[in-house]
């Protein structure tokens, strides 16, 4: 085994653009909260920021060997062919495109793919599935910037269920949820009022997503090590030479 082949895994972590504040500037940035780069680092991995940018998809996912989808806002709904519900936030175009060119090169290569709360409804659009677009207001979201701690049952036998077990403690926020599942994805966990939180793409080494936020979890990085033990096997993998499967 050669240096590169016990190297930490590379995991992409899917970002934000937007307007912030620090020292004497406020100015627009790229950014991502600091809670994902924890969980990877605490799982063994080496995190790799991935801002909305115009190009260089296939360039990193020769190099990554893993990708966490993050959470943030709401997907345009013209993504999965919906009206947009009067409560469904403004569409973020630059970075609904870069995650969908992310995700659908990552699930090309079979590159392990953890998609948290928007990421899991990412997954669930860019396989043709549907959202539903406001979940009952006090269920899930319930006061700016606070989580929702509920249980959540998981299908035995699934993916999830064998890193989590059969029912979990999650903390949630989001007003939006999984409707019509895409294709191929099986649903493996549920809340009690029947929202679905959790996907998976059984077939492949790694490709689920969780409603909830695991990250912000300092307690419990399970999915985390999931994740970066399957990124293990990429990472000791030959590499292509950069760009030359670019889409």
């Amino acid at each position: 085994m050669t240096g590169d082949d016990r190297r930490p895994p590379l995991i992409g972590i899917t970002g934000y653009q937007d307007d912030a504040a620090w020292s004497v500037w406020n100015q627009r940035a790229s950014l991502v909260p600091q809670t994902y780069v924890d969980a990877v680092v605490r799982a063994g991995g080496t995190p790799v920021l991935l801002p909305p940018q115009p190009g260089g998809v296939g360039h990193l996912l020769d190099v990554l060997d893993g990708l966490v989808l993050a959470g943030g806002p709401d997907i345009d709904p013209a993504r999965y062919a919906a009206p947009a519900d009067p409560r469904t936030g403004p569409p973020h175009h630059t970075r609904d495109d870069w995650e969908s060119r992310l995700l659908g090169a990552a699930l090309a290569r079979d590159l392990p793919v953890l998609g948290i709360c928007r990421g899991m409804q990412l997954l669930n659009v860019e396989l043709g599935g549907t959202l539903l677009q406001h979940l009952p207001d006090g269920s899930h979201q319930i006061v700016p910037a606070r989580f929702v701690r509920h249980r959540v049952g998981l299908v035995d036998g699934s993916r999830l269920a064998a890193v989590l077990g059969a029912a979990t403690e999650v903390s949630c926020y989001h007003h939006q949820a999984v409707d019509r599942l895409g294709a191929g994805l099986r649903a493996t966990a549920w809340s009690a009022d029947g929202t679905v939180e959790a996907i998976e793409l059984p077939g492949r080494r790694f490709a689920l997503g969780v409603q909830w936020h695991p990250e912000t979890d300092p307690d419990d990085i399970r999915l985390f090590h999931a994740l970066t033990a399957a990124g293990r096997t990429t990472a000791s993998r030959t590499t292509a030479t950069p760009g030359e499967t670019s889409p």
